[in-house]
C-alpha cells in the first residue's frame, strides 16, 4: 500500500486545466470538471502535466490548480501532482509543496531542455526522492523532455525508496513488457500511450494514464475494466476499436493538448483554449474531430 493507505492502478487522468477565453485559470470549471471526472468512474487524477499546461502556469498558479483538484476529488480517488520544472531545486520545492498541500504521490520527468546524462539524472530523482515521503510515479517521455528512462536506469531507479510507479509514453509496448519482465516486483507499470493501452494491459500493465481520457473517460474505465477487471480480451479487443480512430486522431495530430481541450467541449466540458504559446485548433481540425467522436456509441462514452 501507498499515498494514504492507496494502491494506484487503473484509468488515471492527466487532466487539462481550465482556462476562459482571456486564458485565466478558471477555478469554478476546474471543480465542477474535476468532480465530473471522478463520477464517470476514473481511478485517478493526475494535475499538471503536459497536458495539463504546467509550463504555462505560475507558481501560484500551480499551488491553486493543485488545492482545486484536492478539494474537487475530496479523497474519492488518489491525486498525483505533476511537479516538473527545469531544475532540481524548483522540483524538489514543488514536490515538497504538493506532500504538504496533500498530494497521494507525484509525476515525475527528466528535467527538460537541459539534457542530464543519466547519472546526473539519478542524482535528480534521489534529490526528490530524499525529500517526500509520499510515492512517486516516474514519467519517461523522451519526445518532449529529451532524454529516455531505458531499462536499466529504471532498474537502478527502484533502489530510491519512494520510486513505485512508471509511465511509460515512449509508445513502444516491448518497454512495458521489458520493464515488467524484469522488475514487475519492484515498480507497477502504466501505459503512457493512447495508442498501446490493450497490449500493455495483456502484458501486465496496472494502469493506463491517458490526456485522451479527459475526452472519453468513460472509454478508458470501460477498456481497462474489459481487460484488466474482467479479463474479457476479446470484448477488450472490439470496443478498442471502437474507440480506436478518436484515439489515433488525438495522439497523431501534432498538437495534442489542442485537440484535447477542443475534444472536451465537443463532449460537454467547455474547458478553454490552451494558454500560448499553444493556440486553439482550427475551424476545420475542430470539425474532423467532432465527426470522428461522434462516431462513439453512447455506452463507449
Amino acid at each position: 500500500m501507498s499515498g494514504k493507505g492507496k494502491d494506484f492502478r487503473g484509468v488515471y487522468v492527466a487532466s487539462v486545466t481550465p482556462m476562459t477565453q482571456s486564458c485565466e485559470v478558471d477555478y469554478d470549471m476546474l471543480s465542477k470538471y474535476v468532480d465530473g471526472l471522478v463520477n464517470d468512474g476514473v481511478h485517478g487524477i493526475i494535475p499538471l502535466g503536459s497536458t495539463g499546461e504546467f509550463y504555462a502556469l505560475t507558481p501560484q498558479e500551480r499551488q491553486d490548480v493543485l488545492k482545486g483538484t484536492l478539494e474537487a476529488v475530496d479523497g474519492r480517488v488518489p491525486v498525483l501532482a505533476g511537479t516538473n520544472a527545469s531544475s532540481t531545486a524548483d522540483v524538489v520545492e514543488y514536490s515538497k509543496q504538493a506532500e504538504k498541500l496533500g498530494a497521494d504521490g507525484l509525476l515525475l520527468a527528466a528535467p527538460y531542455y537541459s539534457l542530464p546524462t543519466l547519472d546526473e539524472l539519478y542524482e535528480h530523482f534521489k534529490a526528490v526522492n530524499d525529500a517526500v515521503g509520499i510515492p512517486i510515479m516516474l514519467y519517461n517521455y523522451p519526445g518532449r523532455t529529451g532524454v529516455d528512462l531505458v531499462p536499466d536506469f529504471v532498474e537502478r531507479l527502484t533502489a530510491l525508496n519512494n520510486v513505485k510507479y512508471i509511465k511509460e509514453s515512449t509508445g513502444d509496448v516491448t518497454r512495458v513488457s521489458e520493464i515488467i519482465k524484469r522488475i514487475g516486483d519492484r515498480i507497477g507499470v502504466f501505459c503512457g500511450g493512447d495508442l498501446i493501452p490493450l497490449e500493455s494491459f495483456v502484458l501486465g500493465a496496472i494502469g493506463w494514464v491517458g490526456g485522451i481520457a479527459n475526452v472519453l473517460p468513460k472509454s478508458h474505465v470501460k477498456l481497462y475494466e474489459l481487460a484488466v477487471v474482467k479479463g474479457d480480451i476479446p470484448a477488450a479487443r472490439e470496443f478498442f476499436y471502437e474507440i480506436f480512430y478518436a484515439l489515433q486522431a488525438i495522439e497523431t495530430c501534432g498538437k495534442y493538448t489542442q485537440y484535447v481541450k477542443a475534444g472536451c467541449e465537443i463532449m460537454g466540458n467547455p474547458v478553454g483554449p490552451p494558454r500560448m504559446p499553444l493556440m486553439p485548433v482550427s475551424n476545420e481540425d475542430y470539425a474532423k474531430l467532432k465527426e470522428i467522436l461522434s462516431t462513439i456509441s453512447s455506452e463507449g462514452v
